[in-house]
């Protein structure tokens, strides 16, 4: 399976929703190297990286550490975190200029 598969086989509102998270990252690091790890896409970037991926009931930003969560939570309380991920339920918001942070602090992390 390839990236292209993986979000044909998606719900067009998810697979909407991980194309814009997706496009954000490769405008953020164009030279990142992108994979299916873990049956997730994953970019990475010198010692650091983010996936995406769609769950059940919502899409997934990782990262490889809770900190790099610590603003976007300060900011957007509404949105539920897990220890190293955001979780984006349908309804939820994709504030693009506070998760170029989160992609940034994990991407640059060493």
């Amino acid at each position: 399976m390839d990236l292209a598969d993986y979000l044909a086989a998606l719900p067009e509102q998810r697979r909407l929703r991980l194309e814009v998270l997706i496009t954000e990252i490769k405008r953020l690091y164009p030279d990142a190297q992108e994979s299916l790890l873990y049956s997730m896409p994953t970019y990475q970037w010198q010692q650091g990286w983010v996936a995406v991926a769609n769950q059940k009931g919502y899409v997934s930003l990782y990262t490889c550490s809770p900190e790099h969560l610590l603003q976007f939570q300060q900011k957007h309380p509404g949105i539920k975190c897990g220890k190293g991920c955001i979780n984006f339920k349908d309804k939820d918001p994709l504030p693009l200029q506070d998760l170029q942070q989160v992609i940034t602090s994990a991407m640059t992390a060493s």
